[in-house]
């Protein structure tokens, strides 16, 4: 947020003032004095209230104050020469650690760490949590009020300072961390809650364009939301006035900074959508403020105010501050205005500029009906001219008797039309009785008849002709016998079988005798076979390529030479000859 450049529309909030007599310690911001200069932080312990010792001036000495309860004498008796033979009870020993803890922690604390277990009490609103860093860690309580003005969201793992006192609640004797003050270690509280409300509402759909709502061209009614005392009002109302004088301007006054600011802002926008048909309609909604810090911009960055701004049926142009100011309802908004003087230029335009606008557009209305109806005149005294104007009655009469001659024709072409159909029908009738249909679909009838009939008669002499062959199959059957069909049939597969393994036997032989020749042929083609029969092979030691001429060495050369029996190295001494 950049910084104001005009005074701010209320009074700075004053943390002394509003926390009244309970703030009177010495403790301000983060403990700091509220008279101390800014960037200059208190001790994390006040001096005493006396002139300290000799052993008090000690660096890290504890202040020798004398907690409440009992006193006990170094030799364990209590007070005098009794014996000690009372012992305490829980409640004393817890009173005796809780004024030893708030004489040696009196003054306020400023503590780093990082939060865990971070969980609100119910309705009560206090915040219970548990500082800790790589050792140890601190029970914390933030009561409701104090927990109430952080503006960010805690999270286990946030690495924050704390500021407050080291109480013992004696229930429980447990010592707790009583905490006034919460800040984001390494980024302002305020910049981490306005990042973490923007991606929020960013991630629910608030920021869409697509629910943007478009501004009326020419407003007749405005409603302004800001300080009544402020000079965003009067810079607002000024332009508005000077723009476009008559322009009717409902002003909702609110508290624009300050507790309970963005509650007032955002019922104003609420009450303002419930009123606008009661007020004649509301056409665009100005919300805003003149410039100031981030702490007097805040309450325009509030989730109420950002919900009720998109929740508004009317359109909404934000006014927050200066032109490098942003926040949440900028966002949200329909429209953001850098300034409220820029938010009453954009929604109303310059009045004289649309008179003159009009005027322009009557005079350029005025030229084209003057120059319509010059055409019409051209037009008519053309008609004029023409001889239909001249003589219209004789016209009309000659069309008339066009149009008698035309309705003869046309009677003439209908009876020629209807007497040639009805010669063809005529013919078509002799035609038809000519042939005699119910003649023709009796022989045809008849000779279906005798199809039908030779058709069952071919039947008939088929189904003999296959029961006379079947009965003589049957009698050649049972003559054989059909033990001796069966034996003759086995004879037959016995016969096949047999020629069968006589022929897979020859081709196998024949296969491995081919392979074994061609085994032969293999090994004598070796070069292990070619060595053996006194022949060496020699290559080159660097790269072991085939030496085959003696153009493939060169002198100094190491070349290899393998024989049936081993190899062995040898160098090139002479040039090839």
């Amino acid at each position: 947020m950049g910084k104001s450049r005009r005074k701010p529309d209320r009074e700075p909030f004053n943390p002394r003032r509003a926390r009244g007599a309970d703030a009177s310690e010495d403790a301000g911001l983060f403990g700091q004095p509220l008279d101390a200069p800014s960037g200059q932080s208190a001790p994390n312990e006040a001096l005493p209230d006396r002139a300290p010792s000799a052993s008090e001036r000690a660096p890290g000495a504890i202040p020798n104050r004398q907690p409440p309860g009992p006193a006990i004498p170094a030799d364990g008796t209590q007070g005098g020469d009794a014996p000690a033979s009372a012992p305490l009870t829980v409640s004393q020993v817890t009173r005796l650690i809780k004024g030893a803890i708030n004489a040696a922690f009196s003054n306020t604390l400023h503590v780093v760490g990082e939060l865990s277990n971070v969980s609100r009490g119910g309705a009560g609103g206090h915040l219970y949590f548990t500082l800790k860093d790589a050792a140890s860690e601190l029970r914390s309580v933030m009561w409701r009020t104090d927990a109430s003005r952080v503006k960010f969201k805690l999270e286990d793992g946030m690495e924050v300072i704390a500021s407050g006192t080291i109480e013992v609640y004696e229930p429980r004797g447990q010592v707790q961390f009583y905490i006034r003050r919460l800040e984001p270690r390494g980024v302002g509280a305020l910049e981490l809650a306005f990042r973490q409300l923007k991606e929020r509402l960013q991630r629910e759909g608030l920021f869409d364009p697509a629910r943007k709502k478009p501004l009326p061209g020419l407003p007749r009614r405005i409603a302004v939301v800001t300080s009544p005392t402020g000079a965003a009002l009067h810079d607002i109302l000024t332009t508005l006035a000077r723009r476009f004088p008559g322009v009717e301007v409902l002003v909702f006054g609110v508290r624009v900074q300050g507790e309970g600011a963005a509650a007032e802002i955002a019922d104003a926008i609420a009450r303002l959508n419930r009123s606008s048909a009661d007020l004649g309609g509301i056409d665009v909604m100005i919300v805003g403020r003149g410039g100031g810090s981030l702490e007097d911009l805040w309450a325009f960055n509030e989730e109420v105010v950002a919900r009720a701004i998109f929740a508004s049926r009317i359109p909404v142009v934000s006014a927050v501050g200066h032109e490098v100011d942003f926040t949440i309802a900028d966002f949200v908004a329909d429209l953001r205005a850098p300034t409220p003087t820029a938010a009453a230029e954009i929604v109303v335009p310059v009045r004289a500029e649309l008179l003159t606008s009009v005027s322009d557009t009557a005079a350029r209305l005025d030229r084209a009906a003057s120059q319509y109806l010059e055409r019409c005149r051209s037009r008519l005294a053309l008609a004029e001219r023409c001889e239909w104007f001249r003589d219209p009655i004789s016209r009309i009469r000659q069309r008339g008797q066009q149009l008698d001659e035309a309705v003869s024709r046309l009677h003439l072409a209908k009876n020629r039309y209807l007497d040639a159909r009805r010669s063809q029908v005529h013919r078509l009738e002799v035609r038809l009785t000519r042939v005699q249909p119910a003649a023709q679909l009796a022989a045809r009838r008849e000779a279906l008849g005798a199809t039908a009939h030779r058709l069952r008669l071919a039947i008939e002499r088929l189904h003999r002709t296959r029961e006379r062959r079947m009965r003589d199959a049957a009698a050649r059957l049972a003559a054989c016998g059909l033990q001796q069909v069966v034996a003759r049939e086995r004879s037959v597969a016995r016969q096949i079988e047999t020629r069968l393994a006589i022929g897979l036997t020859q081709l196998v032989e024949r296969r491995r005798d081919a392979l074994g020749a061609m085994e032969k042929r293999l090994l004598a083609a070796s070069h292990e076979s070619i060595l053996r029969r006194g022949f060496s092979l020699t290559r080159r030691a660097a790269d072991g390529k085939l030496i085959r001429t003696a153009n493939d060495v060169r002198p100094a050369d190491v070349v290899e030479t393998q024989t049936a029996e081993g190899s062995f190295r040898s160098r090139v001494t002479d040039e090839k000859s």
